[in-house]
């Protein structure tokens, strides 16, 4: 299979609040926007990032999956979690769901979450510590 593209699609009750609230805390940019869906892009990078927001009572979507999304986090991974921190935690005042520390399996990281509940994980890589440095296929932290 060769893929073109590959990006998560949240349903949600609040199409237009969500995709502010990407374009605004994340820096995406909008591609294509309807009252049901919108296409987001985050640019700059050496692969553009998608993200979509559709709302869950479109016919698109089979009967029983009309629900708002539920059960998902999304990781950014940053070169500064602290800075990210200190932005958006203390700076936009967006709802902190885990404090910020640092994790034995490779991660500094904090948890925030989206006008729907998606929890936003928020991580700079850090070499693991003891057992979990044997566990990593490849070494992604330096």
């Amino acid at each position: 299979m060769k893929v073109s593209s590959f990006y998560p699609v949240v349903l949600t009750e609040q199409v237009a609040t969500t995709a502010a609230f990407y374009i605004e805390h994340f820096g995406f940019e909008k591609v294509f926007e309807a009252d049901w869906y919108v296409s987001l892009k985050m640019s700059g990078n050496d692969i553009p990032f998608e993200l979509a927001i559709l709302d869950a009572a479109h016919p698109t979507i089979p009967d029983e999956y009309r629900k708002k999304v539920k059960g998902l986090i999304l990781n950014f991974e940053v070169d500064d979690v602290d800075a990210e921190y200190e932005r958006l935690i203390r700076g936009a005042k967006l709802p902190l769901e885990l404090e910020i520390r640092s994790e034995d399996f490779g991660q500094r990281h904090f948890i925030t979450s989206d006008p729907n509940g998606v929890l936003i994980d928020v991580i700079t890589v850090i070499p693991p510590t003891g057992d979990f440095n044997s566990q990593y296929v490849e070494e992604i932290w330096k």
